[in-house]
């Protein structure tokens, strides 16, 4: 395995073990979050002495997505019940245009609309604690939660955004653009870098982002693996 010329090219693995310490199980072979977090896993290099590793972190029929250079293919004690890429992409400038629509921190109460709108939208992984992992912004309407947008991986000077979705009956007025903005903006004055993850089939998404400024650094192996029950 290649050596990494920056923590952006294994991002779970650099954040779980700086940042996000805290909030991780593993040793120097593998790490993942704990899995009412984030179900995000990274070793340090692909060998059988780290999937070994990995393995030892999981129950019986836990499920985590491995982040690599490359797809981990199944064996007998990990099966790979999926395979996908995510295209990173980086906000490598200061300036960020300013957003209109009326942004609010979510909290701990709001959970659980936080996840039945992540569970109506699919924007990716969202935990019951996930939301501790960084500062998540909301949209109301009517009472009810309608746009929300956060961070979720830290280290080394980058902030990943994530969780950025809408719900379906309101959905092209401009809410997570606005959300991502305000994001960026907070980021950047910490003096910090915004990127984030999107699938790679999901080019709506990629094209959005390339509208607000994110550049496109490389594609990421994400291998959903499950440990046998």
């Amino acid at each position: 395995m290649l050596a990494d010329s920056s923590p952006l090219d294994r991002p779970p693995w650099s954040a779980l073990t700086t940042a996000h310490e805290r909030f991780s199980l593993g040793n120097d072979l593998a790490r993942r979050y704990r899995p009412e977090f984030a179900p995000m896993a990274a070793i340090r290099e692909i060998s059988d002495a780290c999937l070994s590793s990995l393995r030892d972190l999981m129950q019986p029929g836990d499920v985590v997505g491995l982040f690599s250079p490359e797809p981990v293919a199944s064996r007998q004690d990990l099966i790979a019940i999926a395979q996908k890429t995510v295209e990173q992409m980086v906000y490598w400038t200061s300036d960020v245009e300013p957003t209109t629509p009326e942004a609010f921190p979510l909290t701990a109460a709001d959970v659980p609309a936080m996840m039945e709108l992540a569970d109506l939208t699919h924007p990716g992984p969202f935990a019951v604690r996930t939301i501790e992992l960084g500062v998540y912004l909301g949209v109301r309407s009517g009472g009810k939660l309608i746009a929300m947008a956060g961070e979720r991986m830290k280290f080394d000077g980058f902030t990943e955004i994530s969780a950025v979705c809408t719900h379906p009956e309101h959905r092209g007025k401009g809410f997570a653009s606005a959300l991502v903005r305000r994001l960026m903006r907070d980021i950047i004055g910490r003096g910090e870098v915004p990127f984030l993850h999107v699938f790679s089939d999901n080019k709506t998404a990629e094209a959005l982002y390339g509208k607000l400024g994110f550049s496109h650094r490389r594609t990421i192996a994400v291998s959903v693996l499950q440990r046998p029950k």
